[in-house]
């Protein structure tokens, strides 16, 4: 089989033969039909993940069929399509393992950075850790749902979004624009926070009620702004890669919001501590989820109609996508297509 490998931190991804691997006990086989390219990968290249395995097959948004089930596996059947994600498995037996939070075990091991993922015509799953696609979901489509999406649908829930309640989503792009669509179809009203003066009409077409620039060219403070949005926000998404972007709006959440974040920097967010205090404020972060929440995300996905826009690229195209993403030259939401 063919596959994109990264051999080390700091280097480009090299095409690659492979043999098909075979599943062994408590695992699956899946033929590979589409991999998301997340900004995800463009850490991995850049060494960020001490808990890496080099060399790697990267892709953790994966889409395909059940190719072959190792011993002991008898679900999902030969032949169904699945989604993979970000958590590739976990230990089974901690506290967090058997509440049905898995995400949390310390334990826990990551596609596509410590096991080998999605930028492969074939890949080995674990059992308990593929979820089957709703009916007639397009698999090009769906795949960043299994990690922009599901971040976005899962920290919302854990955020307390909920229907007529005022959302600031900052950053509209690959989760932020999720987060913004999903908030919109739970009832909520949302706010989007961007970097570009002429960002409204984008943010309208999402389904934003109101638009805030926070980019060069702002002429008011965002936390001031959000504080006009009758009170506050209350829950601030942050869906941009930087810390201080979140830490600047938070004085425009209401009393006891939220302030949640999906997205975040190298730098550390810092906060002042009387606000926090007086008004009761929460700071939250969540990294994916569990596979009951891949399962809800998908569900509410499909019945809402809410699909990222995806460009579909090949195998071959790759290695150059991933180059433009670490150097900031690419633009929207690319997937290896088999």
């Amino acid at each position: 089989m063919r596959a994109a490998q990264l051999d080390a931190p700091n280097t480009t991804l090299s095409l690659v033969e492979r043999p098909v691997p075979e599943p062994g006990p408590g695992e699956i086989l899946i033929k590979v039909n589409a991999c998301g390219m997340c900004f995800t990968e463009v850490n991995l290249v850049e060494g960020h993940y001490p808990f890496a395995r080099f060399p790697v097959v990267p892709g953790h948004e994966i889409t395909g069929t059940v190719a072959a089930l190792g011993t002991g596996v008898s679900w999902p059947a030969v032949g169904t399509p699945v989604g993979a994600q970000f958590l590739y498995d976990s230990c089974g037996h901690c506290d967090y393992c058997v509440r049905g939070e898995q995400i949390l075990c310390p334990n826990k091991r990551i596609t596509g950075i410590g096991v080998d993922g999605g930028y492969a015509e074939y890949m080995i799953a674990r059992e308990g850790f593929v979820t089957p696609l709703p009916d007639g979901l397009d698999p090009v489509a769906a795949a960043p749902l299994m990690c922009a999406g599901i971040t976005a649908f899962n920290g919302l829930r854990q955020g307390g979004a909920r229907a007529g309640a005022r959302v600031a989503v900052i950053g509209a792009g690959g989760v932020g624009g999720l987060a913004v669509r999903f908030a919109v179809a739970m009832g909520a009203r949302v706010a989007v926070l961007g970097r570009s003066a002429d960002g409204a009409e984008a943010a309208k077409e999402l389904g934003a009620e109101r638009y805030v620039n926070i980019g060069a060219t702002a002429e008011q403070d965002p936390a001031e702004a959000l504080r006009a949005w009758e009170g506050g926000a209350n829950l601030i998404v942050n869906g941009a890669p930087s810390s201080a972007a979140a830490a600047a709006t938070l004085g425009g959440l209401a009393p006891d919001g939220t302030l949640l974040l999906l997205g975040y920097g190298p730098d550390p967010l810092v906060l002042p501590t009387m606000p926090m205090v007086l008004g009761r404020l929460h700071v939250l972060a969540n990294p994916s989820g569990s596979p009951h929440d891949l399962r809800d995300t998908l569900s509410f996905a499909a019945a809402h109609g809410i699909f990222p826009q995806v460009t579909p690229v090949s195998l071959d195209e790759a290695p150059s996508v991933l180059t433009d993403m670490a150097a900031g030259s690419s633009r929207g939401r690319h997937v290896i297509h088999f």
